[in-house]
């Protein structure tokens, strides 16, 4: 899911501060995420109690909330507009705040994707994601990839060192996701997310997602998965939100969508490999889902493609 729905990773920027301080930053179209690689400060986003911040705490803002960033949740904050980022940034990318007291430094990131449409992965995440790499269980390999990460931004010039740092900022994502399932994602709503926590749903999900192009019915799936059709029915339902086959209808649209924004393969062979025997059915189905036949679509995500894997300061 993560692979077929694009989501562009772009740093922001490192910010290296010295106490006292306190930002506002507006919200955003896509995600946020902030990593504090030295020093502690002070998160708060709106509805919710501030919370403080240490070396290896991560934060993620799914729908890219306005939040605050400050060495003391009490200070006046300053909004992070253009104006403040013209006045910090220095010849090495960074921006900087110079004070008297305590330093803190934070790497800030942004991960965009399509706004025509809710993420099928973020958007079911809670409206900010907190992860700690101090955890025993999953903390050590989200620490090995954050130093990395931090060591990137620190050789701006070293050779290949964009590609690093978007690369890496895609990994961090999974694993952000992964601690999150593991250790809090009871508290997903009813969604595919919630289902891989179901062994059925998740044997379920995993037939569908490898083979969106067979042709499936809710006997031959029951059968894959070894469990009676009303099992089945009732328990993938129940996590999900939706029958077996609803589902695969949406997914099939959504691997559609991902190859006619990535590939040159002709509308008729991609309706085809997804299952669908008539162009025409693909091309109405695809239409009410994305707002736009297939053959626009992929004209318009041609012409609005970025460059891939650059590291961009925004």
């Amino acid at each position: 899911m993560l692979a077929l729905a694009r989501v562009d990773a772009s740093l922001m920027a490192t910010f290296d501060a010295r106490a006292p301080w306190a930002i506002e930053l507006p919200a955003r179209q896509g995600a946020m995420f902030h990593a504090v690689v030295d020093g502690t400060c002070w998160f708060t986003a709106d509805g919710m109690p501030p919370r403080q911040l240490g070396p290896g705490d991560l934060v993620l803002l799914p729908a890219g909330t306005r939040h605050e960033l400050a060495t003391d949740p009490r200070l006046p904050t300053r909004r992070f507009d253009d104006d403040l980022k013209r006045s910090l940034i220095q010849p090495d990318g960074e921006l900087r705040l110079d004070g008297p007291g305590a330093r803190t430094r934070i790497l800030c990131a942004g991960y965009s994707y399509e706004a025509h449409a809710a993420h099928p992965v973020l958007s079911l995440l809670p409206q900010v994601l907190h992860v700690a790499t101090a955890e025993p269980q999953s903390g050590p390999s989200l620490r090995t990839v954050l130093d990395l990460l931090a060591n990137e931004t620190r050789r701006r010039t070293a050779t290949g060192s964009g590609t690093a740092a978007v690369r890496l900022l895609d990994l961090l994502l999974i694993h952000v996701i992964r601690v999150w399932l593991d250790t809090g994602g009871d508290t997903v709503g009813v969604s595919w997310l919630r289902g891989l926590r179901d062994p059925v749903t998740a044997h379920a999900l995993s037939a569908l997602h490898g083979r969106p192009g067979f042709d499936w019915t809710l006997q031959n799936l029951a059968a894959t998965v070894n469990v009676s059709r009303a099992t089945l029915a009732r328990r993938f339902t129940h996590h999900v939100g939706e029958p077996p086959l609803t589902y695969l209808n949406r997914w099939r649209l959504t691997v559609a969508a991902h190859q006619l924004r990535n590939t040159t393969v002709p509308v008729a062979a991609i309706a085809h490999g997804v299952g669908y025997t008539s162009e025409f059915a693909f091309n109405r189905a695809f239409a009410r889902t994305h707002g736009q036949p297939p053959g626009r679509y992929r004209r318009r995500a041609h012409t609005s493609a970025a460059p891939p894997d650059t590291a961009r300061l925004t």
